[in-house]
């Protein structure tokens, strides 16, 4: 269970500063943010867990290709912004921080897998239980730094102006190989 919570930390501190971003962009409702995110983690939870339990690795060199996501969603809002600030409909908004959060998982399945490989089903299991806390715990952090009194109007006022920037950034890093 430690070391669940330990993996879960180390890999995903910038989905924080991304969930921060997303709670600032006022075109992103909150429980769509939320449903995203724990999408996107159940997905690289689900694809790591089975990747460990068959001992299968994904190509390294596939993981890179991921940054095409949030570089396309960064290129839209700043399209959408230009457009009169559209909004999303909910379902792409969860969709939207899925994917990013997916895209951003190259470290956590890198991390995942093998602890997951080296693992008996029911420990991966309770892990699964673990990231889930971590995830909610996560985004309660995230809204409440967006939310708090004295850095929530600045996080909120240019929060959402550095969104399109922040995942294009993102995209290129990931593309880029880290």
């Amino acid at each position: 269970m430690l070391a669940g919570a330990a993996a879960f930390a180390a890999t995903n501190v910038d989905d924080l500063f991304l969930l921060v971003a997303f709670f600032a962009d006022r075109s992103f409702r909150r429980r769509h943010i939320v449903a995203g995110q724990f999408a996107g983690i159940a997905a690289l939870y689900g694809a790591s867990a089975a990747a460990g339990l068959v001992a299968a690795t994904i190509p390294a060199d596939w993981l890179p290709l991921l940054g095409f996501v949030p570089i396309a969603l960064g290129a839209k809002k700043l399209w959408d912004r230009e457009e009169q600030n559209a909004q999303l409909p909910a379902s792409s908004t969860v969709l939207a921080v899925a994917a990013v959060t997916v895209a951003n998982g190259g470290d956590n399945i890198g991390v995942y897998v093998p602890l997951f490989a080296n693992s008996p089903a029911y420990a991966i299991a309770l892990t699964g239980l673990v990231f889930a806390v971590m995830t909610a715990l996560w985004c309660q952090v995230a809204y409440g730094l967006v939310s708090h009194r004295a850095l929530g109007g600045a996080i909120r006022r240019y929060g959402s102006r550095a969104v399109p920037f922040v995942l294009i950034a993102l995209g290129l890093w990931i593309l880029l190989g880290r």
